[in-house]
């Protein structure tokens, strides 16, 4: 080329042709084995502890509900209280380890473990294909089975895990067809057929999106408070379209967004959840002793605007009525205190964690006259101690850099979050912060994919990517971002190899008690 010549496009510049990674056996692997290794720390000694074998902290509430669904029909009455007081998803899935290895510890925890290790396998397949790196992936896996918080909750018959579970397989899934509808639109645009009309191509059926709908609903099904995913997934999809349209010079890309793409995004990520949650009912509808199963004609008028609706939905409606009306009265202001409760702005840093087991007496094995044993929630401080940076340099290349990656991950962190915080005087304890643990760790493994300084396959630049992560040969600088980043992962490991016996119960001295609890809010 001749010097002077101003280099120029004969077209509209189009996003790179990067559908997803491309290492399929090396991924796997990867995969494979760290998922192994989450197992492996999930179902140690996963039936220990209990209180004199029966369960532990709120596994009181649902492991004996899940019990009373293998017994009862798919029902759980929970006779103990006038009400249950979340869906039944969780309580079923729970049914399904008591199915398999009785009431016992390891039925109540069976599926929670399960869940906790497939949750791992997610994040990394997730982080994976965002970062077009397997070895950024493999970061996030390190990460999460490290993870306190999600290590204690995938061995405890609760419902955060599961939860956590649904809502990050629906973001995977988001993730998913982003790549999909891209590879779609670029088909049409290397067709020359992008210009057929102004809106921009149908992309026909979206099963990815579907699955997403779906796993919103089993989401939903085991707390309401899934649905404030819904809303921020059916918004990041649309922004995914948007971003599409844009990307590929569609002539009207907002009206595209609009004609295309809102109808089916409402019926996938809005309609399908509804649907499922009222699925996850089946046994509530068929059974003749639930719990206002016929609340219409005895504590509900059969009259009225809604007389139409039919009295099975009329009555789960009033059911979901004194659901709501139950966790709106258990506030601080009305006398409801938990020692262990803690308030949205202290979740991000871990500030105060949830004593779920503690023991004093009659316990040996720690060397001394006197020993102690406890399981506490807590995020890996080495992680969620740095949560306020990642979210910051994630918002500055979400608005600066318009890094997708950042920005997704900080709809699903914010939708897990920010809704909390316009009903602070609940009672609110740290494991709602469960579901918060996939997408905190998804941020810092993207920013130690730019700490690393990592090239996409085959030289081809990543969307967003800082221009120093694609210096060939390798630059200094990317040889100190790797020893920051071994340094990072190694210190990550270590501070959960600390936690080990206050995570697990393992029987300690009440000075090495004392020493694990590095604030005054763990105490």
């Amino acid at each position: 080329m001749e010097a002077g010549v101003a280099l120029s496009s004969p077209a509209p510049l189009r996003p790179s042709p990067d559908f997803g990674p491309t290492d399929w056996a090396r991924g796997w692997v990867v995969t494979l084995f760290l998922t192994a290794v989450a197992a492996l720390t999930r179902f140690i000694m996963l039936g220990y502890p209990t209180d004199a074998k029966t369960p532990v902290f709120d596994e009181k509430h649902y492991a004996p509900q899940g019990w009373q669904v293998l017994q009862g029909g798919g029902i759980e009455d929970n006779p103990a209280y006038g009400l249950v007081v979340h869906p039944p998803v969780g309580k079923q899935m729970i049914a399904i380890g008591e199915a398999i290895f009785g009431y016992t510890g390891w039925g109540w925890r069976f599926t929670a473990a399960v869940s906790g290790t497939i949750l791992v396998l997610l994040v990394i397949r997730i982080v994976r294909r965002m970062s077009r790196s397997t070895l950024i992936g493999a970061f996030a896996g390190i990460l999460l089975i490290a993870d306190g918080l999600t290590f204690v909750s995938s061995r405890l018959g609760m419902l955060d895990i599961f939860q956590a579970l649904f809502v990050t397989a629906a973001f995977g899934c988001l993730v998913v067809d982003r790549d999909e509808m891209r590879m779609r639109i670029a088909l049409v645009d290397a067709e020359g057929r992008l210009d057929d009309s102004p809106y921009g191509p149908r992309f026909g059926v979206r099963w990815w999106r579907f699955g997403a709908g779906l796993l919103l609903g089993l989401a939903c099904g085991t707390k309401w408070s899934g649905a404030y995913w819904i809303v921020g997934f059916a918004a990041l999809s649309l922004a995914f379209d948007l971003a599409a349209r844009r990307g590929y010079r569609v002539q009207r890309p907002w009206q595209g967004v609009a004609i295309r793409d809102l109808g089916p995004t409402v019926y996938s990520l809005v309609v399908i959840p509804v649907l499922v949650y009222l699925a996850s009912y089946w046994a509530w509808f068929a059974g003749e002793t639930s719990y206002d199963r016929y609340a219409v004609g005895v504590r509900v008028g059969r009259g009225g605007f809604f007389s139409w609706v039919p009295d099975a939905l009329r009555s789960l409606w009033f059911y979901g009525g004194e659901v709501l009306t139950f966790h709106r009265e258990l506030t601080n202001s009305a006398g409801n205190h938990h020692p262990w409760e803690s308030k949205p702005w202290t979740w991000p840093m871990g500030l105060r964690p949830m004593l779920y087991y503690y023991a004093d007496n009659g316990v040996t094995g720690c060397g001394q006259a006197q020993c102690v044993k406890a399981v506490m929630a807590i995020g890996t401080p080495a992680i969620w101690w740095l949560a306020f940076p990642m979210l910051a340099w994630a918002m500055w290349r979400s608005i600066v850099r318009r890094d997708w990656r950042y920005a997704a991950v900080l709809v699903g962190y914010g939708a897990g979050i920010l809704p909390w915080f316009l009903e602070l005087d609940r009672q609110m304890y740290f494991f709602y912060a469960v579901p918060l643990a996939p997408f905190l760790v998804m941020g810092m493994a993207l920013v130690l994919g730019d700490i690393l300084g990592h090239a996409p396959p085959s030289g081809r630049k990543l969307t967003g990517a800082p221009d120093w992560q694609h210096l060939t040969p390798p630059s200094e600088r990317q040889g100190l971002g790797l020893l920051l980043v071994c340094v990072y992962l190694a210190l990550v490991i270590a501070n959960f190899i600390w936690l080990w016996p206050i995570l697990t119960a393992m029987p300690i001295t009440p000075g090495s008690w004392h020493d694990h609890l590095w604030l005054p809010s763990w105490k």
